[in-house]
């Protein structure tokens, strides 16, 4: 049995159709990888996997159970989504945003136990962001509130999840450590759906990728297979390059830039790397 799983979901907003005849199912501690450009229906997948949008058609399960049939805190304690950006108004602490993944476990009048103080401990320290515990969320880095975000998802309890465009506004040196910590967590068993628009992510640590276009599943499977020169032009309309590196590490080269550096535009170290890039491609 799938651990979740989508069953031949159609969604639509109005008379607009964004996800045709849908059928996905992830296992546990797999990380998967949607591909597509912008409006192939990525972030809808999403919504309908956290139940924030009901399918008009199909059902998603969660081992087996429809997730129309969980109620919310129930669904809160099992799947947790982690935002693309995410600023506040107040200046709370990171272990405060942390701690606000307790709230599924909670009545509604409650306050925080040294047990909820805790995990949320212990989650930054799986993260190793704990020197920021008391650091106010509004003046840390963007990396640094991805991370804080996790570390709230790990909090919720929540054994799977759900992540818009994470690396999104990092920089290259923050988005190479959260790819590094979803791969870490993964192998202790968590479950990561993730939307990118960089195929190199997806190669890197992703055990599957899906690739969307209009709507509709165009490839689904192992990461090294799916994402290749032909279905990269299928789904972005650009010619691709893939350039494998040194122990199997595979890099796209679009190939527009090549008759770039043909023309003899670039200069200096540009001019070196574009030597280099005609020698793997």
């Amino acid at each position: 049995m799938s651990f979740i799983c989508m069953d031949h979901v159609t969604y639509g907003y109005g008379e607009t159709p964004v996800l045709n005849d849908i059928s996905l199912s992830l296992g546990r501690g797999e990380v998967v990888s949607l591909l597509g450009p912008n409006g192939s229906g990525k972030t809808t997948l999403l919504k309908v996997l956290l139940g924030l949008c009901r399918p008009q058609n199909g059902e998603v399960c969660l081992e087996g159970c429809p997730v129309r049939r969980i109620n919310a805190k129930a669904l809160a304690r099992r799947i947790a989504y982690v935002p693309q950006t995410h600023r506040m108004a107040f200046a709370y602490r990171v272990i405060d945003v942390v701690l606000m993944g307790r709230m599924p476990h909670k009545p509604f009048f409650f306050r925080y136990s040294k047990q909820d103080e805790k995990e949320a401990v212990k989650a930054l320290e799986q993260l190793s962001i704990a020197h920021l515990k008391d650091r106010p969320y509004t003046e840390v880095s963007g990396g640094e509130r991805q991370m804080t975000l996790i570390a709230r998802a790990l909090t919720q309890g929540a054994d799977i999840l759900v992540m818009d465009e994470p690396v999104t506004g990092l920089d290259y040196g923050n988005q190479i450590r959260l790819l590094a910590q979803i791969a870490a967590l993964a192998d202790d068993g968590y479950t990561f759906i993730k939307t990118t628009h960089f195929p190199e992510h997806a190669v890197w640590i992703s055990d599957r990728v899906v690739m969307l276009k209009e709507g509709r599943i165009l490839a689904n499977g192992n990461a090294a297979e799916v994402v290749n020169e032909k279905n990269l032009y299928r789904i972005y309309n650009t010619d691709i390059g893939m350039a494998d590196l040194d122990e199997g590490l595979r890099v796209c080269v679009p190939r527009s830039m090549l008759d770039y550096v043909s023309k003899g535009r670039p200069i200096g170290a540009f001019n070196r790397f574009s030597n280099q890039l005609r020698q793997v491609v």
